[in-house]
């Protein structure tokens, strides 16, 4: 029979941080999906069609292509390099403020900095645009929420 652990909750909760925060911070998108309401399901309301969405994402993959056309290692956002980073992903002032407070008040890596420009970069080129704007970067840091709300 093992034994119990004589671990405080305090304990317990930083060692998991300890663990899964490496390992979330590998993983660009972390997004809660609550159950659907039945008025939701059962509303006439219709969203974007499948075609629709495919479109962009197609778009958004050639804008891609186009832009690491000379560079053979790089096929998309999610393979930018640091170098890369700094000459695809640049922020305006303002934005670069949302980022660092967000980076702050969620505690964020380096590693999660990283992906934040990366998911920014491709929420850009999802919406048809060349430069980063606040709201795509806003987008992105939703997205690596979860990582530090449930493992600190």
């Amino acid at each position: 029979m093992p034994a119990e652990s004589r671990c405080s909750p305090r304990e317990i909760q930083n060692y998991l941080g300890r663990i899964s925060g490496p390992l979330l911070d590998r993983v660009d998108l972390h997004i809660e999906v609550p159950p659907v309401q039945f008025r939701e399901i059962a509303s006439d309301r219709v969203g974007e069609s499948s075609n629709a969405i495919r479109e962009r994402v197609v778009a958004a993959r050639r804008r891609q292509q186009q832009r690491f056309k000379d560079r053979p290692r790089t096929t998309c956002n999610a393979r930018m390099n640091a170098r890369e980073l700094k000459q695809y992903c640049r922020l305006d002032p303002g934005t670069l403020d949302l980022l660092k407070f967000a980076m702050a008040d969620l505690n964020l890596s380096a590693r999660a900095f990283d992906r934040v420009l990366k998911v920014s970069r491709t929420i850009a080129d999802l919406a048809g645009l060349e430069s980063i704007a606040a709201e795509h970067v806003s987008e992105a840091i939703q997205y690596r929420s979860l990582d530090r709300q449930l493992w600190t």
